[in-house]
């Protein structure tokens, strides 16, 4: 395993360490376990029935008592939505989607009139805001937008927060087994500088953006590049690479990572914090030459059917007194200052979930490319995935 030699100290090549945690969910996956649904997972916050949570009934406009929400899973849990029944009195109803266009096509679809909240990723609103499927916020609504950190106050993908509230961020990296890989990777080259040393034992995210986007930076080039001749060049390493990769995948590493019968996969950083809560054999690293820095949010569709409720569960989330401990809960990193102040310091200084700024100046956050380019990814991601 030469190709993951290297003298690099952890604090340089971003490697994190893992640390306790109670949570053991995931930001992409769906809960697959006898108790839920595997398809439209949803629960109430104050109504259960004997072996698992009861879909909610079909929403109509005149739900004023009921919030319904559209997220991923591992962002609500039943601590929360009892607490928010209790305070507001409005009772919770969650369905589950595991990716943003699955979410995208069913507000398209007519499931705007569905959700009065939604959780997109920083990418897909700017496309939802373009198809205007979401509503302007009142911030006058908002009780504590000044308590966001300044690149939350005015983010890339929608100015001046004008339609969504940051709610969770996070990278993109690599979780690798420490006893098959003793030196840990340092950069995305390290994958495919020697692939008959990692034969079928790598997975990457079932994600053209991301996929892509890692092997362009790791190449030099953005993670949003619109150059051919970049991308064409990114598929032939992918090609390279190839051999070692035992499938695409968003979530489903995890055991065969822990067993062993993987080495390294490709991960959201809530995600590898989880697995890494459920082993010590395992290590995070965001790649030194920078990796995808995503955010969700909370935004409502333009046709929510209780809109109050919505402005309620904005303000619920944002208070740092429920903030604080959801993220601790929930092993998310907070873009709320007030919410970060209140963490525990051993919490702040988990780099899983807040990697250094050295590292953090070189991720870059996925944005929408115009259809020409979009379709030049998509491609050559389905020459790759097919052949």
């Amino acid at each position: 395993m030469g190709a993951f030699l290297s003298s690099e100290s952890s604090e340089s090549s971003g490697q994190m360490k893992p640390r306790s945690r109670r949570f053991r969910g995931s930001r992409r996956r769906f809960l697959q376990t006898s108790s839920f649904a595997l398809m439209g997972l949803a629960f109430s916050g104050c109504v259960r029935m004997r072996g698992g949570f009861q879909r909610p009934p079909a929403p109509t406009l005149n739900n004023s008592n009921r919030l319904y929400i559209y997220t991923w899973a591992g962002y609500v849990d039943e601590e929360l939505t009892r607490r928010f029944t209790e305070d507001t009195g409005l009772e919770v109803m969650v369905d589950i989607y595991d990716s943003n266009e699955t979410m995208l096509a069913k507000l398209q679809a007519g499931g705007g009139d569905n959700y009065s909240i939604i959780y997109p990723s920083d990418y897909m609103v700017r496309k939802m805001i373009q198809l205007d499927l979401l509503l302007p916020l009142e911030h006058d609504r908002l009780e504590r937008l000044d308590e966001l950190f300044p690149k939350y106050q005015n983010p890339a993908y929608d100015p001046g927060n004008r339609y969504t509230l940051p709610i969770s961020w996070g990278t993109t990296g690599l979780i690798y087994h420490k006893r098959f890989i003793p030196s840990p990777p340092t950069d995305w080259p390290d994958l495919w500088s020697n692939p008959k040393a990692l034969p079928r034992r790598i997975t990457m995210l079932n994600d053209v953006r991301e996929t892509l986007g890692a092997i362009l930076k790791g190449l030099g080039y953005s993670y949003n590049t619109e150059d051919p001749k970049a991308i064409a060049e990114a598929y032939e390493v992918l090609l390279k690479l190839k051999p070692a990769i035992a499938t695409f995948t968003t979530d489903a590493w995890r055991d065969q990572l822990i067993a062993g019968d993987l080495w390294i996969s490709m991960a959201y950083s809530v995600d590898a914090g989880t697995a890494i809560e459920e082993s010590k054999d395992l290590a995070y690293v965001v790649p030194k030459s920078g990796s995808s820095l995503w955010t969700d949010v909370l935004a409502i569709p333009k046709r929510a059917p209780n809109v109050d409720a919505a402005y309620a569960w904005m303000n619920f989330m944002a208070d740092p007194e429920v903030a604080a401990p959801l993220m601790q809960r929930l092993f998310f990193a907070t873009p709320s200052r007030a919410a970060y102040d209140r963490l525990p310091a051993d919490f702040r200084n988990d780099s899983t979930l807040f990697p250094p700024t050295d590292i953090l100046e070189k991720c870059e956050s996925i944005v929408p490319l115009e259809l020409p380019i979009a379709q030049l990814y998509d491609r050559y991601w389905t020459q790759l995935t097919s052949s």
